[in-house]
């Protein structure tokens, strides 16, 4: 392909830049063939032109398409190069946060100097058994592609961690371990695993040290080998060390620290046991002081100190090791600190009691003498002779400084060794995972022989990552059938050759140590002879005679030669070895004992350097010299490096880079220069380098048809995809060599997927163009169609506005001239008007000045005359008032007179006793008379009211006399006018007449006048009661609005409180629920466990005589649900298993059998707290649901009760006063209230029939009573009288114990019901006596109330007495009705009551008297009778619905039964259930006959049998279903027929007759219910683990809607395709899996509460599992995706909704996964929309919704990435939320599973046994 195809404007390259090292520029011009230059344009708008190289004319890099930046993998790129590696690196890390990146074979890992929330538990399940290219790149994906090819491949693996310090290999290497400890668990219970993760902080402690470019620096190499058994669970691990940096023990660089325990242990100083250390803060030391930086911040060392010897115990080092350790780590801080001083210039000396070396020897345990001596001096030894030659200061410290480091060196390997020890089993190893922790290339400004031996181990392993990364394209092209040419690639054997060959770098430093006066200075003048001329990788530097460059395939390297020998010897003075080895402390002995032989726990040293030494066995036949051992440390790391490497050619390695982005340690900070200098020391340039000179690209042929189908016409599709692809590559590629067609995949040269994206977007652009110009039209014409309408209306509203106008104004016009006219006239009309008001006015004053001259005289003559008038009357007055003082003055006097004379007459008969007596005697005859008068009036009021009615009709009638006279009279008028004669006679008596008459007309008009004045105040009266009436029904309804609101404030109030209690109160049940059922979970685990080692101990001990075990005895201890004697057998069983696994570890079991015995504890007292918080939920939510019923029933029944017995008196009244009026109309004569009335008849009836009926119902019940005691007495007499043998016979009869014991029992019911009887009789007369007396108290006070009412009656008017008896008569009856109505329901309720008491009574008696005669005989035919030998057949009892087995069929029950059925048979052929319903009816007759050893067998038997199938066959399903719906049905039944009131209520009366009598099972309910939730746990299990693998592909991969996401370049690692294979799961395949679920626990008669639960279950594992991948798959987080979501979540609810599941919860499940794909398709630029996906996303947590926005990716280059503002908006939105910041959502939660009570209608005597299940020996009772 031409260059001028693809530098075109508007291209985009890389150019190299000082600061940033590349830097993006567009092209603004074609480039063409020839040109010297390129016109750029820079990302800030700056144009630039960019000269090329004249001699290579080399053109810059080419840029990716956008759509390819922040591939998950970099050899997905097209054009593979370091700009684009390190602008992949860049954007995935600074804007997706994302540290981990494939870069073929390698991870590459970026430091990001931040926790981050991706290395949980969730995060490592989700990683689990996941293929490597289908997740994002992560530590835990190459940890589990080692274990999973481990398995697969029967191949041992290794992981290779390499990086610069403070890349975080450490930390990288720590992850991998804990996902193998995670993942593969442990093949014993010694916590292996917990033993290998325990390891990290001792080393830690011990090997690392804070450096400038790093906190915690790996000072030492390591190599873990985590060895697994066949079963791939780990056993071991064993560990190998390579260069510890021991010259930090006794330097340090300024910022930097000593290892880690010195720091620890002096912040630790002031712990009491540590007083013996004599420490102090860690400046008053010399070896910890130096890097004036002994604080890290953020880090404790004290809780550090304590985290290493927690560590130090679980891996066996007890307390005594740890201090004597403590000890030796303290003795060497103290040497340091002591001071040696010159004594001359060739000797030194210590100072006599130095404190510190006093210290030293103290905690060594060695003489002070002999150390001082030795510091001071050294040993010579000669042929024949040995001196003793003092010390200089300066060698004298440095003697100092070795011992200490050497010291330091025995202590590490100490530890190395032991921690070994611990990781070691006594399993045998099958295969093993290495992680290899070791340092990565180093370049300094002083570079030594540390550095040189760190890039000779790089320089081994980057070839052998170089011919591994050659082997795998290799194989890749081999495979696929590519034709293959030979790459060329870096070899750096020539470098590896320079250091390690004959002669080479090594070999001279070797040398040079043995010659006697060899130093740096020759050895770098021999370097130079040797290696100068001959080797191009070898060069001197220009100004320095003591250093040397090598060109490794990093970078240059120049190495200064001083201190290479000495370092390299690493000698120590022999002398202060020997003195260490006769020390006391028995530590340092061991640490020092056999030197010549101490080997690394490997077989190999540690890589200390030091004295140490490889133990290599020596040749038999040859003698060795102690010079022989001693080997150099180059020598030593040379041969350790060869052994490392022979270990990793013979695994499969995988390799983690680790990259440091900033020397700063600033969190997500990104330096290109630093990055760019360690991708191309690690090798991961060199990677993208071979991929790029082969094929790098990689499709099938299906990606490829589905990503560029846009760039073929129809009629190049065709059938066959692969030729479909070939022929449209030929057409669109012209160069065959840009291409090479597999077996399976196409293979492109680096550039052409660029290309042919280029190509893609054309056409897709092109597309757009024209769907753009097709709109734009379509929108410009409906434009214009919108102008054009509007003008036209426009213009007839205009038209219609003129016109408007035009008629307004003429209207205008015409209203002008009127207003003129007929202004003008109402101003000449009001001149006229005032005119003539002023004339009228003058007149008017003239006029009134005359009136009132005339009106002032005749004021003044009337005033005079009143005057006089009152003058007059006033002196007639006065003389009249004192005439009369006068004479009423003269009265007094006269009466005052009298009445003293009177007075003094009392006075004297009052004196005297006769007196008295009389008196008194007159009192008593006077309260006799009043008492006989009073019961006289009582008698007289009738006859008053009887004369008063007689009066009234006597008075009516002599008014109709009176009438008939006038009549009369007029008549004789009439006649005596005829008669003329009579005229004069007569005139007198008409005189009269007319008197009289106008009298009367007086009369009648006074009445009249009167009448009228009562009726207006009547009516005023009625009008006020009226407007009062109102008020009272304003004010009523006020108040029941009122007492409304409130009740309804109160309601929504209590309402509120109590849901708020009722949610809390449910979590807290669901939380413990879920504590609850964990635990059951954890029981269960660890019974399987015990199951496990107990048969592998049976297996393994099967073969010896004497061991074997029957099986009773194993069955023994299968159940720990058990009374006494299951307990027993239990512990006999424990011993026996005791005894034979002691041979294999007895402390294993041991603990094995504490942790149950702690699980048992806790799980009683969880048990315990469950139902306290049950009970407490059900008291509190029964106490308020009573409160509010009490609450809201008081108010509604007060107001229901008042309209009742108003509209109840009130109907009452008016039948009343109906009969009243009829009474009266009927018979006027009569009193209607007096007895014999016609109202007080129909009263005294309906009181008359109550009380008979009340009679006749006492009666009856005397009658039932006499005849139950006369039964009882004559069985009694029946009893006491028979014959013996007739007792005998009855006793025959009576047999069972349960006939005689309910014989005895109705006995005492009758007993107690008598009592209870005559007590009730008791009680009674007493409240008769009672109510007697207080009727005739109220009947007093009802007379004397009468009393009061007559007398006021007497002085009211004949109508108003009338009126007013009438209302008294009528209110009287009213209460005398309501009490007679209260009586009359009293007595019905108690009829009620006798009348079920009776039925009850009179149907016991009926049963007794037949089972009394059925079979007997009077006494008298007994007698005469003879007794024949005859067999009286005993009436079968009806004891129905149960099945008798016998003791030794039960095995077979529960083998036929349990362990042996089919349940796809039972399901379809039978009812559901059955099981359970034939385990019970047997468990009734064991009840029945009261056998407790029977029940407690059964049940512990069919517990058993169920657990035993379940661990069977667990993995099924339908298996695990059937048992669930058994388990429940058993459940229930043992509740529904306990008896318990709760549970019978549900029942027929035929089903509680089936309860059990004699034994309480709710324990045994207990232990059911819990095996209930463990066969539940069980069946979620089975369901996931067949869902789990189809959850991914069909909910995210498959494309249910074909075409709408598009496909992208997926680099090496392939994911799994989205196209629908054969072999792939779709959406479908899910909704089939869940209907055959559904089916199956429909068939099996599943409860339908429970299938809610197992439906909402399954459902979140969905939406957790595809929300989890979803967050952990870039690729996963587009648009299209997002769609394809909801369109499946769509279908699920679909299928909820056919199933009727919609209520269950399941929907809400999703509601996470709903959201994330919604934020997928939502907006994100705008505050507005960050708003919106705040509001939304309620389901997800913070977390979550950053990691979708960072991992949102587009597919096609018309979508936008998510800006870093934008996610920081939304970070600031969400920053107040208070949730876990979890990432994942936990797969493994299971919500606690309830089993609501569901009785059965199934009556068990209609249960038949079918003969399929071989149960023919139950027998039917």
């Amino acid at each position: 392909m031409a260059a001028s195809e693809l530098y075109t404007k508007r291209a985009r390259v890389w150019i190299p830049d000082a600061e940033e090292v590349w830097k993006s520029a567009e092209l603004t011009k074609d480039y063409k063939n020839g040109d010297a230059s390129l016109q750029l344009m820079l990302e800030d708008g700056t144009n630039i032109e960019h000269n090329l190289d004249p001699k290579t004319k080399n053109l810059p890099y080419l840029r990716n398409p956008d759509i390819l930046v922040g591939e998950n993998d970099l050899t997905a790129l097209s054009y593979l190069h370091e700009p684009a590696v390190l602008h992949n690196l860049k954007v995935r890390f600074m804007d997706s946060k994302l540290i981990y990146t494939y870069c073929g074979i390698v991870l590459v890992a970026i430091n990001p100097y931040e926790p981050l929330q991706i290395y949980g538990a969730d995060i490592i399940n989700a990683y689990s058994g996941q293929n490597m290219g289908d997740m994002d790149p992560h530590i835990f994906a190459v940890a589990e592609e080692a274990y999973k090819q481990m398995a697969r491949d029967e191949r041992n693996q290794s992981i290779i961690v390499s990086g610069e310090s403070g890349a975080g290999k450490t930390v990288s290497a720590k992850y991998a371990m804990r996902y193998f400890a995670t993942v593969s668990g442990s093949a014993s219970e010694a916590n292996v695993e917990e033993k290998v993760l325990a390891s990290n902080p001792i080393m830690e402690a011990i090997g690392n040290a804070k450096t400038t470019r790093n906190d915690n620096s790996s000072r030492f190499g390591k190599y873990i080998e985590i060895g697994f058994d066949n079963r791939y669970r780990i056993i071991g691990a064993n560990m190998r060390t390579y260069l510890l940096e021991k010259s930090r023990v006794v330097f340090q660089a300024d910022e930097e620290r000593n290892y880690h325990v010195f720091y620890q242990l002096c912040a630790s100083s002031h712990l009491p046991e540590f007083k013996i250390l004599r420490l102090s803060s860690a400046n008053d030391f010399l070896y910890t002081r130096q890097g004036r930086s002994p604080v890290i911040d953020g880090v404790d060392d004290t809780k550090e100190l304590c985290t290493t010897r927690n560590a130090f115990t679980l891996l066996g080092i007890n307390e005594s090791y740890q201090m004597g350790l403590f000890q030796v780590l303290a003795a060497i801080l103290h040497l340091g600190n002591v001071e040696i001083k010159d004594r001359d210039s060739d000797s030194s000396i210590i100072a006599p009691n130095n404190s510190h070396l006093t210290a030293f020897c103290e905690l060594v345990g060695v003489t002070y003498q002999d150390m001082s001596q030795w510091l001071c001096h050294r040993k010579l030894k000669t042929a024949n002779e040995t001196y003793i030659k003092t010390l200089p200061r300066l060698q004298a410290t440095n003697n100092r400084d070795a011992l200490s480091k050497h010291i330091y060196a025995k202590l590490f390997n100490w530890i190395v060794g032991h921690v070994n020890k611990a990781l070691i089993t006594n399993f045998k190893q099958h295969s093993f995972i290495g992680v290899l922790d070791i340092y990565g290339f180093e370049t300094f400004e002083t570079n030594s022989f540390e550095q040189f031996c760190i890039n000779y181990a790089n320089e081994k392993l980057q070839q052998q990552f170089n011919m591994h990364v050659f082997k795998l394209e290799q194989e890749e092209y081999m495979k696929e059938q590519i034709p293959w040419t030979l790459i060329d690639f870096y070899d750096n054997q020539p470098c590896i050759n320079l250091i390690e060959a004959k002669m080479g770098i090594l070999d001279l430093l070797d040398e040079e140590c043995k010659m006697p006066r060899g130093s740096d200075d020759t050895w770098a003048q021999k370097l130079y002879n040797t290696h100068l001329k001959t080797c191009s990788l070898f060069e001197k530097p220009r100004m320095s005679n003591r250093a040397f460059i090598i060109q490794h395939f990093a970078d240059k390297v120049e190495y200064q030669c001083d201190g290479f020998l000495e370092k390299n010897k690493d000698t120590v003075n022999e002398e202060q070895i020997n003195v260490l080895k006769a020390s006391k402390f028995d530590l340092l002995v061991e640490l020092f004992q056999d030197e010549e032989k101490a080997t690394s726990p490997t077989g190999q040293v540690a890589g200390t350097g030091g004295r140490t030494r490889l133990s290599i066995k020596p040749d038999k036949g040859r003698e060795t010299s102690s010079k022989e051992h001693k080997k150099t440390v180059g020598c030593q790391f040379r041969n350790s490096l060869q052994m490392l490497m022979g270990t990793l050619n013979a695994t499969t390695p995988h390799y983690v880079r680790c990259i440091k982005p900033n020397d700063f340690k600033l969190g997500f900070t990104f330096d290109p220069k630093r990055a760019v200098q360690q991708l191309r020391a690690c090798g991961v340039l060199e990677t993208i380098r071979i991929s790029a000179a082969g094929f790098p690209s990689r499709w099938t042929y299906q990606e490829f048809f589905s990503r560029y189908r846009v760039l073929m016409k129809q009629k190049d599709v065709l059938q066959d995809k692969k030729l479909t692809c070939r022929n449209v590559l030929e057409k669109l590629v012209e160069d065959q060599d840009k291409y090479q067609f597999g077996k399976t995949k196409i293979f492109f040269r680096a550039g052409q997927v660029a290309y042919l994206e280029k190509l893609r977007a054309d056409k897709l652009r092109v597309a757009c163009i024209r769907i753009q110009k097709t709109i734009r039209c379509w929108l410009a014409r409906k434009k214009y169609l919108r102008k054009r309408s509007a003008a036209i209306t426009i213009q007839r509203f205009t038209r219609g506005y003129q016109a408007r106008c035009l008629a307004k104004f003429m209207r205008r016009t015409q209203a002008a001239t009127t207003i003129q006219k007929y202004q003008r006239m109402c101003m000449e009309r009001k001149r006229y008007r005032q005119k003539q008001a002023a004339a009228l006015a003058m007149q008017t004053i003239l006029r009134g000045y005359i009136a009132r001259l005339k009106y002032q005289a005749l004021v003044r003559e009337y005033k005079v005359v009143i005057i006089q008038k009152i003058v007059r009357g006033w002196l007639a007055r006065c003389w009249y008032k004192r005439c009369l003082y006068s004479i009423v003055y003269l009265q007094c006097c006269f009466r005052r007179m009298k009445a003293r004379r009177q007075l003094k007459k009392l006075k004297i008969e009052a004196r005297s006793v006769e007196h008295f007596k009389k008196l008194n005697k007159g009192m008593e005859n006077k309260i006799m008379q009043l008492q006989r008068k009073i019961d006289a009036q009582s008698k007289d009021n009738l006859l008053v009211i009887e004369k008063l009615n007689s009066q009234e009709a006597a008075s009516s009638a002599e008014k109709e006399k009176m009438r008939t006279e006038l009549n009369r009279l007029r008549g004789v008028d009439e006649e005596a006018k005829s008669k003329t004669k009579q005229v004069s006679s007569l005139q007198e008596e008409l005189e009269r007449l007319r008197k009289e008459l106008s009298t009367t007309q007086q009369e009648k008009k006074t009445i009249e006048d009167w009448a009228q004045t009562y009726r207006s105040e009547m009516e005023k009266m009625v009008s006020e009661l009226k407007d009062q009436n109102g008020l009272l029904k304003k004010e009523k309804d006020d108040l029941n609005r009122s007492i409304q609101e409130q009740s309804q404030q109160m309601t929504e109030k209590m309402a509120r409180v109590i849901a708020e209690q009722t949610q809390q109160l449910e979590t807290d049940l669901n939380e413990e629920r879920s504590r609850y059922q964990n635990l059951l979970t954890e029981h269960r685990r660890i019974e399987e466990k015990y199951d496990d080692l107990k048969e592998r101990t049976l297996a393994s001990n099967a073969s010896k005589p004497g061991h074997r075990r029957t099986d009773s005895t194993h069955s023994s201890n299968e159940s720990e649900y058990t009374y006494n004697s299951e307990y027993a057998e239990l512990e006999e069983g424990s011993r026996a298993a005791e005894d034979v696994t002691r041979g294999i570890d007895t402390s294993l079991t041991l603990k094995l059998q504490k942790r149950l015995t702690e699980l048992e504890q806790e799980k009683q007292s969880l048990r315990n707290e469950l139902e306290n918080k049950e009970d407490q939920f059900q008291r509190a939510r029964a106490r308020d649901d009573v409160e509010f019923k009490k609450a809201r029933g008081a108010e509604l029944e007060y107001e229901s009760l008042k309209r009742q017995e108003l509209e109840s008196e009130n109907k009452k009244l008016k039948h009343n006063l109906a009969e009243m009026r009829q009474s009266l109309l009927g018979n006027a004569a009569t009193n209607s209230g007096a007895p014999g009335s016609p109202a007080y008849k129909v009263l005294l009836d309906q009181l008359n029939s109550s009380c008979e009926e009340l009679d006749v119902r006492k009666e009856e019940v005397l009658i039932l009573r006499s005849q139950l005691v006369s039964q009882k007495e004559a069985m009694h007499h029946k009893e006491t009288m028979t014959e013996p043998s007739v007792y005998v016979e009855d006793v025959s009869k009576l047999k069972d114990a349960d006939e005689i014991k309910q014989a005895y029992v109705g006995l005492k019911d009758t007993n107690r019901l008598l009592e209870h009887q005559l007590q009730t009789q008791r009680r009674g007369h007493d409240n008769e006596v009672e109510s007697l007396r207080g009727e005739l108290q109220n009947v007093k006070e009802e007379n004397n109330r009468q009393q009061q009412l007559l007398a006021q009656n007497l002085q009211l008017p004949p109508e108003a007495r009338i009126e007013a008896s009438l209302q008294h008569e009528i209110t009287r009856l009213t209460n005398e009705n309501l009490d007679l109505m209260e009586q009359l329901e009293k007595q019905d309720r108690t009829i009620r009551k006798l009348k079920k008491q009776l039925k009850v009574y009179s149907k016991r008696i009926g049963e007794m008297g037949a089972g009394q005669t059925e079979g007997q005989t009077s006494p008298g035919q007994m007698v005469d009778e003879p007794i024949h030998p005859v067999n009286i057949p005993r009436r079968e009892k009806d004891f129905q619905g149960m099945l008798e087995y016998k003791k030794e069929d039960e095995l077979k029950l529960v083998k036929n039964l349990i362990l042996e059925l089919k349940p796809r048979g039972v399901a379809v052929n039978l009812i559901p259930g059955l099981p359970a319903y034939v385990l019970f009816m047997c468990l009734r007759h064991a009840d029945y006959v009261n056998d407790d050893q029977k029940v407690r067998t059964l049940l512990t038997s069919t517990i058993n049998s169920i657990k035993k199938i379940l661990k069977k066959r667990g993995d099924d399903f339908e298996t695990v279903s059937f048992w669930l719906s058994n388990t429940c049905r058993f459940l229930h039944c043992l509740k529904q027929y306990s008896g318990d009131e709760a549970f019978m209520k549900h029942n027929t009366s035929r089903q509680n007759e089936h309860t059990l009598s004699n034994f309480d099972l709710a324990e045994y309910r207990q232990v059911i219910s819990d095996l209930a939730i463990q066969i539940y746990q069980q069946l979620i299990k089975c369901m996931e683990n067949i869902l789990q693998p189809m959850i991914v592909s069909a909910m995210l991969e498959h494309e249910t809607i074909q075409g709408v996401s598009g496909v992208k370049p997926t680099g090496l690692r392939k994911r799994t395709s989205s196209i629908a294979d054969e072999g792939t799961y779709t959406l479908d395949s899910i909704l089939r899996q869940l209907s055959a679920f559904h089916s199956t626990m429909c068939q099996h008669g599943t409860d339908p509460e429970l299938i809610k639960q197992v439906v909402k279950q399954q459902f979140y594992i969905i939406g957790a599992v595809t929300l989890n991948n979803l967050l952990l798959r870039k690729d996963m987080c587009s648009w299209s995706k997002g769609m394809q979501i909801r369109y499946n979540v769509s279908q699920l609810e679909e299928w909820l909704r056919d199933k009727g599941l919609m209520t269950c919860g399941a929907k809400e499940t999703l509601e996470p996964l709903i959201q994330a794909a919604q934020l997928l398709q939502v907006k994100k630029k705008t505050d507005e929309d960050a708003e919106a996906i705040t509001s939304m996303c309620l389901a997800l947590t913070t977390a979550q919704i950053v990691k979708v926005l960072n991992l949102y990716t587009p597919v096609n280059e018309f979508e936008e990435r998510v800006s870093v503002s934008f996610i920081r908006t939304i970070q600031t939105r969400l920053r107040d939320r208070c949730e876990s910041p979890q990432l994942l959502m936990d797969t493994k939660m299971i919500y606690p599973v309830t089993f609501p009570f569901n009785p059965s209608s199934l009556a068990l005597e209609t249960i038949q046994i079918p003969s399929s299940l071989n149960l023919g020996f139950l027998t039917r009772v």
